[in-house]
């Protein structure tokens, strides 16, 4: 069965090519783009509020959008599979484009608005999973966390970005509609942006369809791996509340808003990424996420002793390290445990089941928030990270990894081939054709000595 996202020669023999190549950088600058848009719109609470509405409200529009994206995300994959990264990756910019030009028109908690965050969601799930599913791709099965890895890294330099950009437009302007509209604006420039790499990334890409296109829910049930959705709703979990009430929490304690934290989450997650791109192959992605769990408890936890900007530092810090560990980890489980012409439904059913998780917890904690305040929701939510954490690396304890097995093997097999150039090239040598016959590239070292 051919290969839907070998689109081109340049993707050819990819373990024996770099998979740093210029497509990856193209579209490493990209996720740039995307990642800063989607981090202004952490500010998005602020808006629900400045319009009238509860955190509680902020939470249930949250989820509607997300609930909205996840029903899209039923189809979003084999759309990847059937028509191809390029015409789907160009179609979801698009939409994320015309859900930031609706809530930047929004006055009003209504319909708009509601349709404004779906569109908004839908574009972007579809935007990050085409990314997503491009990117693995370019590397061989055994590098895949790696270069997930490598490429979330550019999300980190978004979010310092679109933090700084945030809280630099909330300073300048007063709070008025003309701070949203610059707010939202820059949201759409910055998607606007995205969509011209995208575009000039995909612009040779020829894609074949799978021959045979299963219905998604046969695809899940045969080859996603249960065990990942718990660690996707705990990553849902804490997504809602950096992304969404974050914001709430630090105008609560009358701070200047939330670039301190970003920027210390990102560059945390950022260094991290790049020193632990290769950890998954050594200390096994299961240990991994057992760490990444622990360490959001604790960032969570941290939250609490919060009263100045630099109180924040700590607390990003906890849970930019375990972002950087956690996304790789889950999303090559998730996607890599389907086939190859599979991978885009492999990708979107990962990312849906993160969304899913903030979809079921985030009005939830918007309640809390509002009818006991900050503190005790950071406490569930650290409690409830704590115990999957610990509870997640107890049962996976005695597991060998995948990522761990075939490094080894990759390693075993670079040990007999430099043993049988040793023995190939020493005083005892044997003839030329036993040689060649045997290993030719062993034979070609051996001559040039």
């Amino acid at each position: 069965m051919t290969d839907p996202h070998a689109q081109t020669p340049e993707h050819g023999d990819r373990s024996a090519q770099g998979i740093y190549t210029k497509r990856f950088w193209i579209a490493f600058a990209a996720n740039v783009m995307m990642v800063t848009a989607n981090t202004m719109t952490f500010r998005f609470a602020e808006f629900v509020k400045f319009l009238g509405g509860t955190e509680e409200t902020t939470g249930f529009i949250v989820s509607v959008g997300l609930l909205g994206s996840l029903f899209f995300r039923a189809l979003l994959g084999q759309a990847i599979d059937t028509f191809g990264i390029r015409r789907i990756w160009l179609i979801c910019a698009s939409i994320n484009m015309t859900g930031g030009l609706l809530m930047m028109t929004s006055s009003s908690i209504g319909i708009q608005l509601y349709l404004a965050r779906i569109i908004f969601v839908v574009g972007l799930s579809g935007m990050f999973a085409s990314s997503v599913s491009y990117i693995q791709s370019l590397a061989p099965v055994d590098r895949r966390t790696e270069i997930i890895g490598t490429f979330g890294a550019s999300g980190f330099v978004g979010m310092i970005l679109g933090a700084q950009l945030g809280d630099l437009v909330f300073l300048t302007f007063p709070n008025n509609s003309q701070l949203y509209y610059v707010l939202f604006g820059l949201v759409f420039l910055f998607g606007f942006l995205h969509t011209g790499l995208a575009f000039w990334l995909t612009s040779k890409d020829v894609h074949r369809r799978p021959e045979v296109s299963p219905p998604m829910h046969k695809l899940v049930v045969r080859y996603w791996p249960s065990s990942v959705l718990v660690v996707t709703v705990m990553m849902g979990i804490g997504f809602a509340v950096t992304m969404t009430f974050l914001t709430r929490y630090s105008t609560e304690l009358g701070l200047s808003g939330i670039r301190t934290f970003f920027t210390a989450y990102a560059i945390t997650a950022f260094t991290l990424r790049i020193i632990a791109r290769q950890w998954s192959q050594s200390v096994g992605r299961h240990r991994l996420i057992a760490m990444g769990l622990c360490s959001h408890s604790l960032g969570h936890f941290l939250m609490t002793f919060v009263t100045q900007d630099f109180h924040f530092i700590m607390p990003a810090m906890c849970l930019g390290f375990g972002h950087a560990l956690l996304f790789p980890c889950v999303v090559s489980m998730g996607a890599g445990a389907f086939p190859e012409q599979y991978r885009g439904t492999g990708t979107t059913v990962t990312l849906a089941a993160i969304d899913l998780g903030t979809i079921l917890t985030a009005p939830f904690l918007g309640w809390i928030i509002d009818h006991y305040g900050f503190h005790p929701m950071f406490f569930v939510v650290s409690g409830t990270l704590g115990v999957v954490g610990i509870t997640y690396g107890l049962l996976t304890s005695k597991l060998v990894d995948a990522d761990v097995l075939m490094h080894r093997k990759k390693m075993e097999r670079e040990a007999q081939v430099r043993h049988a150039h040793s023995v190939a090239c020493g005083d005892s040598r044997p003839s030329l054709s036993a040689v060649i016959q045997n290993d030719p590239k062993t034979s070609e070292a051996c001559l040039r000595q």
